[in-house]
């Protein structure tokens, strides 16, 4: 099952509904960042949500950012997606070793922590929209749907998961996330909350049904959908030497001479996808001379 995002809208545009695979997108940031088990998770679920909430931008140019400041280990988590889903991002700390929660799964709220949660819209408006509200669980999932409800005043469900298996690769990742139009009736609400709080787990729903179009069937279970388009997510950076020696370019010319007069080459780190570019003395020379 290769990664898919689904969106679709069900009893008669009542409710809109994005459901994904992203497993081939958070084993690629676990190559690139190794993150520990529990930091996968938490990066997986943040990059699954964020490359949903990306397709949802109504213009190509639109870009978002999930940014989740806990007070946890892990510290921040910083993701960004276009309205293309493609996505990228890092949490600080990738190499996060807690214990196990008693029901032996990976405990990504201890991980996390409290803190808040921000969005960062940049709509190609002189000022981005920005919405922040508090992390109320740090599962994640549970603070995203609390983040549409307040901020954005959308009745949200919103499912993430990450399985991680026992070679530390990713076996499972994925998630939904169901909104409630303002024709909802009192019926299909009721009945979409009956559908929802028969999942108990995202990556056993995922296990159970096989493909996307049969969780959103049993996420929809009693009401016409209508698959409107199909988006591919994909875990990718964008940047490049040619791209940061633009940017050192751009630094004062007194502050590339002491880089010279060092006399050691200079690395310059990319967070998001944990590529170093280095830049030799001659190299630094010439874009100082440019």
């Amino acid at each position: 099952m290769s990664d898919r995002i689904i969106r679709a809208t069900a009893a008669g545009a009542m409710i809109r509904a994005f459901v994904c695979d992203t497993r081939e997108l958070v084993q690629t940031a676990y190559e690139h960042h190794d993150t520990y088990p529990v930091v996968t998770a938490a990066l997986g679920r943040s990059l699954t949500a964020a490359a949903m909430m990306g397709v949802m931008q109504k213009n190509e140019d639109e870009k978002l950012t999930l940014k989740i400041d806990g007070n946890g280990p892990i510290g921040n988590i910083v993701v960004t997606a276009n309205s293309q889903a493609i996505v990228k991002g890092y949490a600080s700390n990738p190499h996060v070793d807690i214990p196990l929660k008693p029901s032996g799964k990976l405990d990504v709220s201890a991980a996390v922590g409290k803190g808040s949660i921000t969005v960062i819209k940049d709509l190609g408006l002189k000022e981005p929209y920005v919405g922040t509200t508090d992390i109320i669980s740090g599962e994640i999932a549970e603070d995203i749907t609390y983040y549409f409800s307040v901020s954005e005043q959308v009745p949200s469900s919103v499912g993430l998961g990450v399985l991680v298996d026992k070679d530390l690769s990713v076996k499972r990742a994925g998630g939904f996330i169901l909104q409630l139009m303002p024709s909802a009736t009192d019926e299909v609400i009721d009945k979409l909350e009956s559908n929802i709080s028969k999942v108990t787990s995202v990556t056993a729903l995922f296990e159970e049904e096989g493909n996307l179009e049969a969780i959103l069937g049993k996420l929809l279970e009693g009401f016409d959908v209508e698959i409107t388009d199909e988006i591919v997510p994909k875990f990718e950076c964008g940047c490049s030497k040619e791209k940061v020696r633009d940017a050192l370019s751009l630094i004062k010319k007194e502050e590339i001479r002491s880089m010279i007069d060092d006399g050691q080459p200079v690395e310059v780190h990319c967070d998001f996808c944990n590529t170093y570019y280095k830049f030799e003395i001659d190299e630094l020379k010439a874009i100082l001379e440019k």
